[in-house]
């Protein structure tokens, strides 16, 4: 039988070498990890703990994903009646009953008398259903590519913080005294524009890939790749060429993503003045902004009223906690010492 002094000499060996193994994993891991681009932060009007969503820019939102993405994409945890209510797009309720009547997606319901199921048009109550019943039906119609409910994207995607790890706390404290958490729709917008063509690259000597521009450089192959794995051990780097039916966007990570740009400039009309002239321009980046901006509030429908309620809730406890000192000042004040 193993002794005390024998069992607590093992346990601590294999404490011992279960620490070398986790820090040699933590080691190891930054190197072999593709590095996340780096997204850039935008001032957005709902940012902040008196942020508000902008109406006019959900609205224009809500037209993005109407002409663009709702050929792929569906908002199934948002209803109808969402686009009509405060602190939204709030779009008159006839014209949302219209619309909801004439989408193309239908509402599976029933049974009905005789025990089936029946379409039937949508009602403010209905979810916004996207063109594809189920995930292998959506799968075979795009190639073998899955495109996402965007109801929640907005809170399901967020940048990777770069900078140095003594940094990262202070990063985090920042965001939390600021009440900054855009960094869903930070994602999104650099998504949107990130299309652009794959890098070229030119080996050198030592097996390096260097970046070069469009035009390469005289004498040298160039070589496309979406993403570069750099080489360990003196081993030459490898160039990993853009898929077939993929498309290269530098702010998704591995730059290889099967949804093609989907935007361009002048592609969706905005409204105009008396000119003729668009109230707000219609550029790729503008369309990113706004959708981005739509789909935050598709995640949130209700921050404009809770930000509202919380304030008034601050301000309630601070006159209270100043009734209540005021109070306890004059009761005690009659108690001698």
């Amino acid at each position: 039988m193993m002794t005390k002094t024998k069992a607590s000499a093992q346990i601590l060996k294999s404490v011992a070498a279960a620490g070398a193994v986790l820090v040699s994993v933590t080691l190891v891991q930054p190197v072999q990890a593709a590095s996340a681009p780096e997204i850039p932060r935008i001032d957005w009007s709902f940012d902040g703990p008196t942020g508000q969503f902008d109406r006019a820019q959900l609205q224009r939102g809500f037209q993005i994903y109407q002409n663009v993405c709702s050929g792929c994409h569906g908002l199934s945890r948002l209803s109808w009646r969402n686009l009509v209510q405060p602190g939204g797009p709030e779009f008159p309720e006839e014209a949302v009953k219209e619309l909801a009547k004439g989408w193309p997606n239908k509402i599976i319901d029933g049974p009905n008398d005789a025990g089936e199921m029946f379409e039937r048009e949508a009602l403010l109550s209905d979810p916004i259903l996207g063109p594809y019943r189920n995930e292998k039906a959506a799968r075979a119609a795009q190639n073998g590519a899955y495109p996402p409910d965007l109801s929640l994207i907005a809170r399901a995607r967020n940048p990777e913080f770069h900078g140095s790890v003594f940094a990262h706390g202070p990063h985090m404290l920042r965001d939390i005294l600021t009440g900054y958490q855009a960094g869903g729709p930070n994602y999104l917008h650099a998504l949107l524009t990130g299309y652009t063509d794959v890098p070229s690259y030119i080996r050198e000597e030592n097996g390096h890939l260097k970046p070069v521009g469009p035009e390469g450089a005289e004498g040298k192959t160039v070589e496309q790749c979406a993403s570069v794995t750099h080489g360990e051990n003196g081993k030459p780097d490898v160039c990993n060429p853009l898929a077939d039916g993929m498309n290269y966007n530098a702010a998704f990570p591995g730059h290889q993503i099967a949804m093609p740009a989907i935007l361009a400039d002048g592609s969706v009309d905005y409204p105009k003045d008396a000119n003729g002239v668009a109230l707000v321009p219609t550029t790729v980046d503008q369309y990113a902004r706004d959708v981005s901006a739509f789909l935050a509030w598709a995640a949130d429908p209700h921050l404009n009223q809770r930000k509202a309620t919380g304030w008034q809730a601050l301000l309630f406890l601070l006159v209270t906690t100043v009734l209540l000192y005021l109070g306890k000042k004059r009761i005690w004040s009659r108690i001698d010492h």
